[in-house]
């Protein structure tokens, strides 16, 4: 099974970086493979969000654009979070009552490929 590059962004605002074979929302507990051969098990609950990324160093002065809209869209919606970053995506399946739900960044340029969003980490989700 294919190993994907992950970024779990806590709510405790700790950042863990590793690889995931075996995400599924539905499950409460995924684990993560660290550079150095070290395994953890994560609660999904205590994360933030879930980024499955390109590669973990990013493009820090990178400038999102949202003018491309993946064929694959979905519903336009900007999430907020309760530590005040913001989002701007597609979802194929949001529904406000779930545990969480995954989101296509609008910029397809971008380190992100997709995110997986817990629900009690957000502020506000608004329909664009």
């Amino acid at each position: 099974m294919k190993k994907h590059k992950v970024v779990a962004t806590m709510k405790d605002g700790t950042v863990k970086k590793g690889k995931t074979d075996n995400f599924a929302p539905h499950r409460p507990v995924f684990h993560m493979e660290f550079d150095d051969g070290t395994k953890e098990d994560v609660e999904i609950e205590s994360l933030k969000a879930l980024f499955f990324v390109k590669d973990f160093q990013g493009k820090k002065d990178y400038k999102e654009r949202y003018r491309t809209v993946p064929r694959w869209s979905g519903t336009k919606l900007r999430v907020e979070f309760a530590d005040g970053e913001s989002i701007i995506g597609y979802a194929l399946e949001y529904n406000a009552v779930t545990s969480g739900f995954f989101l296509t960044p609008a910029d397809i340029k971008g380190n992100n490929e997709r995110v997986y969003v817990v629900a009690s980490s957000t502020k506000n989700v608004i329909y664009l």
